[in-house]
C-alpha cells in the first residue's frame, strides 16, 4: 500500500491549490483518511480529517478555508484550499488509516508530502 500525494505549489495569498492523495495497492478496506502539516520549524499538526462515512473534521485554523472530501471508488482524498496565508507554508502530509487484508488490524499509513507556499 502505497499513498501519493499531489498537488502543492506556490500560490500567492488569497489563492486558491488543491491537494490530492491516492491510495494505490491493494488493501481490504480503508478507514479514515486525513491531512497533516509540518509548517517549517514546527511540530506536524492536524489540518482535517473525513471519516469512510463521511464525518469531518477540521483545525480552527483552516475552517471556512479548506475542505476536505473523498472518492471511495477510487480511494483518493482531496483538500481544497482557498483563501490560503502565508501561514498556511507547509509540508502537507496524506494519512488513511485501513487494513491492508482480511484479518490483519488497522494501521496508518503516510504519503511522502508536498510543499505548499503561500507568498504575501
Amino acid at each position: 500500500v502505497q499513498l501519493q500525494a499531489s498537488g502543492g505549489g506556490l500560490v500567492q495569498a488569497g489563492g486558491s491549490l488543491r491537494l490530492s492523495c491516492v491510495v494505490s495497492g491493494y488493501l481490504f478496506q480503508l478507514n479514515d483518511m486525513g491531512w497533516y502539516r509540518q509548517p517549517p520549524g514546527k511540530q506536524r499538526e492536524l489540518v482535517a480529517t473525513i471519516t469512510s462515512g463521511g464525518q469531518i473534521n477540521y483545525a480552527s485554523s483552516v475552517k471556512g478555508r479548506f475542505t476536505i472530501s473523498r472518492d471511495n471508488a477510487k480511494n483518493t482524498q482531496y483538500l481544497q484550499m482557498d483563501n490560503l496565508r502565508p501561514e498556511d507554508t507547509a509540508v502537507y502530509y496524506c494519512n488513511a488509516n485501513l487494513i491492508p487484508s482480511f484479518g490483519s488490524r488497522p494501521r496508518d499509513y503516510w504519503g511522502e508530502g508536498t510543499q505548499v507556499t503561500v507568498s504575501s
